[in-house]
């Protein structure tokens, strides 16, 4: 979850396009040194060694884990900091698979696309389901966002983050989609919408940001998550105001968040199933 280890991206509109010349993964759509890793310092031991390489002022260090919508506004204040507040964001958490990175990263593309054409909206990308899963939230599509080139963008009628198992099933059935969490929107868009839905959070933040990027934002920091409670960004903030909204499904392609034991059983399954496969020779006709 983004409330523990995640990475953030964001690129200048002003480019005709956001694909750089990448690597693997996200980096398929942003370049590294756009790059900040947003993690929690108990877990250093683990997320150190894997970030040795990225610069000191590209981590931002969460003292503890409050949830993940401080976790979304501490990383959205130090790019406002750093950026015009245009540009666009991709929020990416940490501990998802994805069974193809590159038709993955391509709706990445185009939800920046959109976020540029539909500048007032945040985009989410939605998975089409393929079981009941109630923990998990669920989005339902409407239709065709207007001012939209691409009718694969659909309006967001109705937010439900981890329903029963019987409404789970139903919404199945219906069409609605799995939030993926990973989502695209201004810098500028996503801190109103952090404004709007959780006034407290965000001011709680405002009186810290004339510290950050300075020796003074490791205390301030320290002092404010002290006394945080914990905010779901996606119970408190994309379910509260789903007209603020955008989804934008991934077809065709294996997703599944690791954040529990039996997903990640199930997905090891699916690899070695998959790679077991790809080791079937071809049946050639006698």
């Amino acid at each position: 979850m983004i409330g523990r280890n995640s990475s953030v991206r964001w690129w200048d509109p002003s480019r005709s396009s956001p694909r750089p010349a990448g690597t693997a993964g996200a980096a398929l759509a942003v370049p590294p040194h756009r790059t900040l890793a947003v993690v929690t310092r108990p877990h250093e031991e683990f997320y150190r060694p894997l970030l040795a390489d990225m610069r000191t002022r590209a981590v931002v260090v969460q003292p503890e884990n409050r949830g993940t919508a401080p976790a979304i506004l501490y990383a959205l204040l130090r790019i406002a900091a750093m950026a015009p507040q245009e540009h666009a964001v991709a929020f990416f958490p940490s501990d998802h698979f994805v069974s193809d990175e590159g038709a993955f990263m391509a709706q990445v593309e185009q939800a920046f696309e959109a976020c540029h054409q539909r500048p007032d909206l945040v985009m989410l990308l939605g998975i089409p389901p393929d079981r009941a899963e109630p923990g998990y939230g669920w989005i339902e599509p409407g239709g065709p966002v207007p001012g939209l080139r691409s009718a694969s963008v659909k309006q967001v009628r109705g937010f439900w983050e981890k329903p029963s198992i019987d409404e789970a099933e139903q919404f199945r059935v219906q069409g609605w989609l799995w939030n993926s969490f990973v989502m695209v929107g201004r810098v500028a868009t996503l801190l109103a919408l952090v404004k709007l839905t959780v006034p407290a959070l965000f001011e709680a933040f405002a009186r810290v940001r004339r510290t950050l990027g300075t020796l003074g934002e490791t205390e301030a920091i320290e002092r404010l998550y002290c006394g945080l409670p914990s905010v779901d960004f996606s119970r408190q903030v994309l379910s509260a105001r789903p007209d603020h909204l955008a989804v934008l499904p991934v077809p065709d392609v294996y997703w599944n968040d690791l954040g529990d034991a039996h997903r990640v059983l199930a997905t090891r399954q699916r690899v070695l199933e998959g790679a077991a496969l790809d080791r079937i020779p071809a049946q050639v006709p006698a």
